[in-house]
């Protein structure tokens, strides 16, 4: 089984974020630069809130809103459910689909260090599915 700390190993090991007072133009350029769909908003080493695509076209697009002149902190959602590292993935991707959401923040100590989206969990959850059964099958075939 796969553990979120296990997730991370295989990613770059970097935190994409912005500052509350970045405006929203730059961090929706900065989602497309680095191909993710959130953001984490932090001061520093603390995490505020969480900016996402979704928060984009509800709390901008859908308002009328100017991207250049609104700012992150404006739209963030502050809410953040975050995960230990040592919470396995089945259970991360549980509490995901109960939550509605698609980014969870790893945090260990009080400190972020990493972040796992919804397909990084799905795909190690497969992988495990897969192992299981290659495992199940060479038992029966002997």
């Amino acid at each position: 089984m796969h553990s979120v700390r296990d997730i991370l190993k295989s990613k770059n090991g970097e935190i994409w974020s912005v500052t509350p007072d970045e405006s929203v133009l730059e961090a929706v350029r900065e989602m497309a630069r680095r191909g993710v769909g959130a953001l984490l908003v932090m001061e520093a080493e603390r995490l505020l809130g969480i900016v996402s695509e979704r928060d984009y076209a509800r709390k901008v697009v859908l308002q009328g809103r100017r991207s250049e002149t609104t700012t992150v902190g404006e739209i963030m959602s502050t809410q953040v459910i975050s995960i230990d590292p040592e919470t396995m993935a089945r259970q991360g991707l549980e509490l995901m689909t109960e939550k509605f959401i698609r980014h969870l923040p790893v945090v260990e100590n009080g400190r972020v260090i990493g972040v796992v989206s919804i397909g990084d969990l799905v795909k190690s959850v497969i992988q495990e599915q897969e192992h299981m059964i290659q495992e199940l099958e060479r038992y029966v075939t002997g």
